[in-house]
């Protein structure tokens, strides 16, 4: 991927209201210390694609306690980024349930991945906001749909592309309303994570219709399928391509897996090949979100028989899980391997993107204290983990995806989600402020030793990610130490 130059976005403007603690005034676009200005690099407010009063006054909020300005102007760019350039809300004409299309940023596509971790931040706001709550609802409705056109599929269009769009010629069963088909298991769990959280924060049922039925049926199956017991499973795919992690070895049915209960991701969340097909976070989320579809579907739905299923497969994993993904370091201890394969062979790295080792705390899929994930996460932020990149500019975790000396900020953000440590949450917060080549915004990956080196300027998850950070951080009673940066 081509790396792009940052353009500096600082300015000085002589009209520009002081940011401090006693007076800031935030229906302004700019603020100003010591005569350096932060400009407000939202869309105009009639170029905005979705607006929420609940966000907007969150904003407000945030930034009235916010003394660093730098880091109130950052949370200002970022919190609302997906709403303002991402968010495609509309109800469906003949139904009338909200239906509401999330492009990743730069490409516009919907990510099941992207879609359900930009609009999570938004969840805890729903009840503030009917139309907020509406648009969430939409995300949901139309992540269940995708699911039920192609369970396989990671990304998807608008609508659908007579004669298909971008992928097309890639060797698996394409479909016109698909943008790509590379099956990764989290792009099953993040519609879960997100109808449920929505469920437990406004009690609306309405979205656990006939379409999830469908839906969570389709997820059970393709599971089932890809955990591979009598045959390779039904899903295989091939690209013609000179990047070696964009396509599958085997003619298009990856490595060899020996079939012990876990479930078989033919990709990563990066959309990167595994190299052994078992990944190990992927299917830790998977057993997470099968227990909470259990959940729903005997309360709302009254589908024990599903429920059944869902629960008897998620035992089934996680049995899997505890005899096969945990590799006894001589440095570090019994720790979490990335993947594995059934057959002994296990993978030590981890990849910036979530779900990881490392943000296996943040989605919940093992408790914090769980001595085997704190020594998997000194393993994984440290050089023994072959994706860690440590320079001049910054240091984490990246990834094939992009390559070496690249580390993703989204790596610094789980490493902050998951630390009980203020100095190291302290780092990370610096260091996030320090990485953005003064755009105001997170990218995809920065250059370990020149932070004006960065991929992918307009990348929506990264952004609202930092948002929901600094809200978490404050909730938490971080204030004082994020007004303590410097």
């Amino acid at each position: 991927m081509k790396l792009l130059k940052s353009l500096w976005f600082v300015a000085f403007v002589g009209n520009a209201l002081t940011l401090s603690a006693a007076n800031i005034t935030m229906n302004t676009l700019e603020c100003k210390v010591d005569a350096i200005s932060y400009i407000d690099q939202r869309p105009a407010a009639e170029k905005r694609l979705f607006r929420s009063e609940a966000v907007e006054q969150t904003i407000k909020q945030m930034q009235a306690k916010l003394t660093n300005p730098k880091l109130a102007w950052m949370f200002g760019n970022c919190f609302p980024n997906t709403l303002d350039t991402t968010v495609h809300f509309s109800k469906d004409a003949q139904t009338g349930k909200p239906d509401t299309f999330v492009y990743t940023g730069d490409i516009h596509a919907m990510w099941l991945r992207d879609s359900g971790a930009q609009v999570w931040p938004y969840v805890q706001l729903a009840n503030q906001d009917a139309h907020l709550k509406e648009m969430v609802a939409g995300v949901i409705n139309r992540q269940f749909a995708c699911i039920n056109i192609d369970p396989f599929a990671n990304a998807f269009n608008m609508e659908a592309i007579p004669g298909g769009g971008e992928w097309k010629s890639d060797m698996t069963d394409m479909k016109d309303e698909l943008h790509e088909r590379k099956w990764e298991i989290d792009s099953l769990c993040y519609p879960i994570r997100l109808a449920y959280e929505y469920w437990k924060v406004t009690g609306d049922t309405s979205v656990f219709d006939a379409v999830w039925i469908d839906a969570i049926q389709n997820i059970l199956k393709t599971f089932r399928d890809q955990q591979r017991k009598e045959n390779k499973g039904s899903y295989r795919f091939m690209r013609r391509t000179e990047r070696q992690f964009d396509t599958m070895s085997n003619d298009g049915w990856g490595a060899p897996i020996k079939p012990v209960g876990l479930i078989a991701s033919a990709f990563r969340p990066s959309d990167d090949a595994t190299v052994f097909l078992f990944l190990v976070p992927s299917n830790f989320f998977a057993v997470n979100v099968l227990n909470k579809a259990a959940e729903i579907l005997t309360n709302v739905n009254q589908r024990n028989d599903l429920a059944q299923q869902c629960t008897s497969l998620a035992n089934e994993v996680q049995q899997a899980l505890q005899q096969y993904a945990i590799y006894n370091h001589p440095k570090y201890g019994k720790m979490y391997a990335y993947e594995v394969d059934g057959f002994g062979n296990q993978l030590l790295m981890d990849d910036a993107n979530v779900p990881s080792l490392l943000s296996m705390a943040y989605l919940g899929l093992v408790d914090i204290n769980d001595p085997i994930y704190q020594n998997t996460r000194r393993f994984v932020w440290s050089e023994d983990n072959p994706y860690f990149f440590r320079g001049k500019a910054g240091e984490g975790i990246g990834g094939p995806h992009i390559g070496h000396d690249m580390p993703w900020p989204m790596s610094i953000m789980m490493r902050a989600f998951t630390s009980q440590d203020d100095q190291e949450i302290k780092q990370c917060i610096k260091m996030l402020m320090d990485t953005d080549a003064g755009t105001g915004f997170m990218h995809e990956s920065f250059h370990k030793d020149d932070a004006s080196h960065f991929t992918r300027a307009w990348f929506a998850w990264q952004n609202t990610l930092f948002g929901e950070l600094i809200i978490k951080l404050v909730n938490d009673g971080k204030l004082n130490l994020l007004n303590s940066i410097e």
